[in-house]
This record gives C-alpha cells, structure tokens and sequence, in this order.
C-alpha cells in the first residue's frame, strides 16, 4: 500500500473540485478559480492541480464489457465524458433487429407484443403480419404510456451526481447488447451525460427487483417531459433537449422497459459505495497505525511469522500493511511502559481491518459483473443457436437474414447476489466501527496510555470527556444499520411479484454506514493526535513512522492542539472532512 501526502492547501484544492457538483464545468470553474486566487501554490501543487483539472476533464470509452467502479466515479463525480464506437453501436442495432425479428416471427414479447407484470397475460401489439405503421404507432403509444405509469416516484430528489451514475451505468449495460433498444435510447444516455442534463428524479420507490418506479423519470426527461438539471439549474426537460439541439425519443418496440427495468439505480450507488469504502480502509489503516502510535503499543500482533501460523489471506495483507507503515517508529524499540498486550481493539486489528478488506474484494468482483451484463427481461442473446431441439427452447431463436440470436424471459433482474454481499461488509464495517469507538475510549484512559485523563492539559477541566457521546451513539447507530433487510418484503403486482431485495435500501444504508465511520474515525483521531502530542512534550525525541508523521502533520493544520477547552463539534467536522478527502495513491 502507498500513501501519497500533499499539503494542505492542495487537499482543500481537490476539495473545491471534486466535491463542488458532479459535472466538469463547475468543477472546472471551482479550480480554476483557485489557482488563481491562491499563489502561494508551489511548483509541484499547481503541477498537480493541473492534472487534477485534466483528470476533471476525462474521457470515458463505455464498450459494455469493461466499466469500472472508478469510471463510474469519474462520469458521476467529476464530470468525465463517456464516448461509444460505431463498432459499440452496430451491437445495439444488431440487437435491436433481432427483437424485431422475433417480433415478426410471431414470438409473444413481454414489454413489446404483450404487456408487463400482470398484464402480461394482454396482448398489445401483434406484429406477426409486419411491422405495419399501425403497429408502429400502437408500439409507440404503449411505450409512452409504460413511462407515465411507472413514473411513480416518492421521497426527496437524488443527487445529481447518483443520477449521472445511473445513467453511465445503464449506458454500459445497454451497449452490452442485449436489451433490444434502438441505438437512439443510448445515444440520449451519452448526450445527456456529455451536455450535463441530469433528470430529476425521486428516490424512493424501489424493492430492488429492478429500480422501475425510479429510474423510469430518466426515460420521462429522454421524451421531453419531466424537469431536469441542466447546467446547475432546474429547468423542464424540452428546454433542455432544446438548449442542446437534442430531439427528444420516440420509444418503440422494446424501449421503455429497457429503460425502466433495471437495477441501474441500486448498481449505482453500489459502485459509488465502493470505491468510498476503498477509500476509507487505506484512511482507517493509516489512521489505526498512528493511534497503535498513540497508545505506545505492540507490534507484535502484526509480525510476519505471528500470522504463519493462521493464514487468513486478508488478515496477512492487511498486518504487511501495518508493519509497511509503521516502518522506522518508535514502536519497533523497547519501552518500559509498554503493555505486555494491548486491549482486543488495537491487537485485533489486522481481523477488523482485513475482514472489511475481504469484504471489499467480493464487492468488487460481484458489482462489476453487474456493470457489465445484462440485468433485461427479456434479454436478447446475440449470436446463438439453440442448444437442443425441445420445442420450448427452440421457440425462442430466431435465424434468418444473417440475424442470429434469442430473446428469452429471464429472472436476471435479481441483484440478490450482490445485495448479500453488501450486508456481509456492512456487518464487516459495523466491527471496524466499533473497533474505533473502543480505542478512542482506551485513548482517554490514563490506565492504559499513562497520560492525562480525557488527555487534558493542565489548562483544561474536561477536554475529550463528553465527547465519547458522540462515536458510541454513532458506532450504535451503524450496529443497527448492519442488521440485514434485504428479506424483508411484500407480494405485489396481483401476487406475480413474491420476491425482492430492497437492494437500494441495503445500499443507502451501507452509504450511512460510510460516513457514520468517518465521524467515528475522525473523533478519534482527534485522540490519537492529542495523544500524540502529549508524549511528544514528555519525550521530545519520540519518533513516528515517516508516513505517520506526515500524516499526523497534515492533519494539525486543520485541527489544532487542545490546550484549553473549546467548543468541539468544528473541530469534530474538520476531523471528519479531513480523512475523507485524505489524498491517497
């Protein structure tokens, strides 16, 4: 694991600019106006504001094979155009013509030829005779009718930057090549994230068997209905598309159920949810070895040939990072106040610490298969001929015209997998929390520490004794937030719809969870530093890692020593912004 330690001024640099909003304009705007107003940058900080700004500026090629948690970061966060090949494109045409095909072919298509849920029994449109402009039009009026009634929202609006991840999400999993859509639907999903037009849309509504009361508001914005987001303001979607020169979509054959019916809003906030966790186990590492620091503790739990003997891949990873960062301290001498063995929070910590890690991994692996498959019911399957000659499985191919390929109903709109993932880090993440809560608690307490009490000075009557309020109400806080509810549940849609995963609620409540941690970190750390400089007054030569002490350092330019008491929660607030925007590498 590398740390990369900037200065300060550049990490409140990459503040303003990729926490302004989601979109590279103002990000842009935010930075650029920075530079300007601050000389003082050196050389090497204006060098890496510069790539900053570029990186603000990227471009993503979406190929439906290869996104990433990161790209979905850069499209969501900071603003990174998404290009697609003519190649990309003759894939979703293909796929397209292949839903026609079957259409023609007299196959009953749910969402196209026969309605949706318990309407599936319906039949809509019969394309059996051709594709006759009666067809076409009853094809068009059913698609705009499966917009207005699954545009049916509740609660307060997303993000800008969730809904910009939707969309780059449910790009890529169209240009996979199995929803059927005209080229048309992804082409708007391109250009409403290059020309910044977000829809707005509500968010709640969903049971994670597909986020179709949700996201169906970003096919409402593709027709020119609705309100948007465009260019920081609130705007109706015609205006919009008008701004831009953007013809609105006329959704036919299988359009609006491929825009509606998927799980590109719970996938969403999963690939956001990631890549902040991977951010907050390199911060909670580092930050767990300056507190080890702190506490003048033992090294021992982390040594190579300690973990020989229990090969817990993760765990062994994460103690290799301990012992990496914790290079060239004092900790690695004698000391005659040292604890012949620390409390179970700071001696476990590479368990704590690696189960969240393995966690991470699974997410990881099980996500990006979600980003780059096909979640559609039904899904054409490109290329293909049927396996066996059983009437029923032969019913569904078609071949003619050097059109090759299936369209077959499928239950690949459960995200159960990975949903269930997300509740095993959340109680993987709920330990870590609490971890930190416990050594924040030893920190105060001179029996373990042989500091002051609360870590007060001599010009304080309370210093940190109130504040254990504040990360044990939050640590059981995220104790609740861990408990599963994805089996939680109730049959709809005339009894058809008996399973679910509440995959966004898990989601949402994992997101908490995140920034829960970070305040409970961040209070810690306001121990850990306090601690720090105590021991430094009494023994003016202790030497911290070279990592740590930078670490260390940076933060002490955001909050201060406390040497008389004073109000904390800014320095609560400063704490928690600061490890969040911490620059790692």
């Amino acid at each position: 694991m590398k740390i990369k330690v900037q200065s300060l001024s550049l990490s409140v640099l990459t503040i303003l600019c990729l926490n302004s909003t989601a979109v590279s304009v103002r990000a842009n705007e935010n930075l650029e106006n920075y530079l300007e107003n601050t000389p003082a940058l050196t050389n090497l900080e204006t060098s890496q504001a510069i790539a900053l700004l570029s990186q603000s500026s990227q471009t993503i090629s979406l190929t439906g094979q290869d996104l990433t948690t990161a790209d979905v970061v850069q499209v969501a966060r900071h603003g990174a155009r998404v290009t697609i090949s003519d190649e990309i494109f003759a894939r979703v045409q293909r796929s397209h013509d292949i839903l026609l095909l079957a259409a023609e072919s007299g196959h009953q298509i749910y969402g196209l030829t026969a309605g949706v849920g318990l309407n599936k029994d319906q039949a809509f449109v019969d394309a059996s005779g051709g594709l006759s402009e009666e067809v076409i039009q009853l094809s068009r009026e059913f698609n705009r009718k499966l917009i207005y009634a699954h545009s049916a929202g509740a609660g307060p609006e997303m993000s800008e930057e969730v809904v910009r991840a939707i969309m780059a999400t449910r790009l890529n999993s169209i240009l996979f090549g199995s929803t059927g859509v005209q080229p048309r639907v992804a082409e708007l999903y391109r250009d409403f994230l290059n020309n910044d037009i977000t829809p707005v849309t509500p968010s709640r509504g969903s049971v994670g068997e597909a986020d179709i009361t949700l996201i169906t508001h970003i096919g409402l914005a593709m027709i020119g209905e609705g309100d948007v987001y465009f260019r920081g303001q609130k705007v109706p979607a015609r205006q919009a598309l008008d701004a831009v020169g953007l013809e609105p979509l006329v959704p036919f054959g299988k359009d609006a159920l491929s825009i509606l019916s998927s799980n590109a809003y719970s996938a969403a906030l999963g690939a956001l949810a990631i890549e902040d966790l991977r951010q907050l186990l390199e911060v909670n590492k580092l930050l767990f070895v300056l507190s080890l620091e702190a506490l003048d503790g033992n090294i021992e739990p982390f040594l190579q040939d300690t973990h020989v003997i229990r090969p817990f891949p993760y765990v062994n990873s994460v103690a290799m990072d301990i012992r990496t960062l914790l290079a060239d301290s004092y900790l690695w001498e004698p000391s005659e106040n040292r604890a012949l063995q620390d409390p179970l929070s700071f001696r476990t910590g590479a368990y704590t610490l690696g189960a969240v890690e393995r966690s991470l991994a699974a997410l990881a692996t099980q996500v990006q298969i979600q980003l780059n498959s096909s979640d559609d019911n039904p899904a054409v399957v490109l290329d293909v001929v049927a396996p066996s000659d059983w009437p029923e499985e032969v019913s569904h191919y078609v071949d003619k015209d050097g059109l090759t390929g299936a369209l077959i109903p499928t239950g690949n709109f459960s995200p159960l997998p990975w949903v269930i993932s997300f509740q095993e880090a959340a109680i993987a993440l709920s330990h870590l929390s609490n971890a930190s809560a416990q050594r924040t608690i030893k920190l105060a307490d001179p029996h373990f520490t042989y500091l002051s009490r609360f870590l007060g000075t001599e010009n304080t009557f309370h210093a940190y004794g109130a504040i254990q309020k504040v990360f044990a109400s939050l640590a059981a806080e995220n104790q609740s937030l861990a408990l599963p509810v994805s089996m939680d549940l109730v049959s709809i849609a005339g009894n058809i719809e008996d399973t679910s995963t509440n995959a966004p609620r898990v989601v949402r409540r994992f997101h908490q969870m995140i920034d829960n941690h970070y305040y409970i970190l961040g209070i810690e750390m306001m121990h850990v530093a306090q601690a720090i400089d105590l021991r430094q007054q009494a023994y003016p030569d202790l030497r911290l890692s070279g990592t740590t002490r930078s670490f260390f350092n940076d933060y002490r330019q955001v909050v201060p020593f406390l040497d008389v008491d004073r109000v904390l929660t800014p320095d609560i607030e400063g704490s928690y912004l600061f490890l969040r925007e911490y620059p790692l590498n």
